[in-house]
């Protein structure tokens, strides 16, 4: 047997000794050992911004041997998201032999109405074919179509949010009574929705009303996505001035709410608001008394202090003997001219007026 037919031979028994070695995905696929499939849910009627579910299902009865990579296709009128990093992996028994499964979910938001194509997405995996072998490759999901239609509930609305839960509220940095000329106050709108991207939510219409300074700020945008359930918030805060004194309206605003669960049509509001300017005065303050009932109580008061001085001289007169208001008089004179008196005698003082006084004379 020469050499050559002998390396062929080696080189088929290795083959059929290791079949993975000889095996590509594809072969894998064909063999049955490997399967995709894709699917949309929900499967009924879905309307413009409303989120539905491409879940891209790989079985195999190997295992996998390392990440998945998906290429998401770009589709005019869809928005079409991975946000999961990781796949959910099960296991089930089919023919009595273990598959391996994970399942993939990718969120898409038709953005109008019409047919909608997604073509096979790219899957980069890898797969163990046998013997602790490992083989990487390409795998392509079915393409996978659906339809989106806009019920008559819908035909009058410009802009709709497609939720099973949707809200709206806001809120005042202070009170909005006793308000003056140079005071500010900040109003903030916020939004909250299930099944949706926060860029899917309303935008706040900034009205310009004179005499107020209006500052919109720019608005701040939160996803949150646990185990498949998806929370969007937009909040926007609008700073305002009061420039002149006044009666103002912030006006009342409106939001479609599709809601998603019911199939039904719904209209969330916020109330107009009103503000008055310069007309009140502020509950920290005690209102200031007017000027003519300050100078009427001046007047009281003096009135009041002249009778009770007209009177204490009256019962002095009336209880206080002349001749000893006179004995009072002169002791106190006397006592006053003592006081004007040196401390020490003239020999000791020279230089008093006492010792002045003396030499003159």
């Amino acid at each position: 047997m020469s050499a050559l037919l002998r390396c062929g031979l080696l080189a088929l028994f290795a083959c059929f000794a290791m079949p993975a070695l000889c095996v590509t995905v594809d072969e894998l696929r064909a063999q049955g050992r490997l399967q995709i499939d894709s699917a949309v849910s929900p499967t009924g009627q879905l309307v413009p911004g409303q989120k539905t579910l491409l879940t891209l299902e790989i079985a195999t009865d190997r295992w996998f041997g390392g990440g998945t990579r998906i290429a998401i296709p770009e589709v005019p009128g869809l928005v079409i998201l991975q946000t999961e990093q990781f796949a959910s992996n099960a296991s089930e028994n089919r023919n009595g032999q273990s598959w391996v499964i994970q399942r993939w979910n990718l969120d898409i938001y038709p953005q109008r109405a019409g047919e909608f194509s997604i073509p096979p997405i790219e899957l980069s995996l890898t797969v163990n074919a046998g013997a602790s072998e490992n083989v990487e490759g390409k795998l392509y999901s079915p393409p996978t179509a659906f339809s989106v239609v806009i019920p008559p509930a819908l035909e009058q609305a410009q802009d709709w949010v497609a939720s099973p839960r949707f809200s709206v509220s806001q809120q005042f940095d202070r009170s909005l009574e006793g308000l003056q000329p140079g005071d500010a106050f900040e109003r903030t709108i916020a939004f909250e929705a299930d099944d949706v991207m926060a860029m899917m939510l309303p935008e706040v219409a900034v009205q310009k009303i004179p005499g107020l300074g209006v500052y919109p700020s720019p608005p701040v945008l939160a996803n949150n996505n646990n185990r498949g359930q998806s929370l969007a918030r937009r909040s926007q805060s609008i700073s305002y001035i009061v420039e002149a004194q006044g009666q103002y309206q912030l006006p009342a605003m409106e939001f479609f709410w599709w809601d998603t669960t019911s199939g039904s049509l719904q209209l969330l509001s916020l109330p107009q608001t009103s503000i008055t300017v310069g007309a009140g005065v502020p509950q920290d303050e005690k209102p200031a008394q007017p000027r003519s009932a300050r100078i009427w109580l001046l007047v009281a008061a003096g009135v009041f202090i002249a009778g009770a001085l007209v009177w204490l001289t009256h019962q002095m007169w009336r209880w206080l003997p002349l001749a000893r208001l006179k004995a009072a008089l002169l002791a106190l004179r006397q006592r006053l001219q003592a006081i004007r008196q040196p401390a020490l005698p003239e020999h000791l003082n020279p230089g008093s007026n006492a010792a002045r006084k003396t030499a003159s004379g």
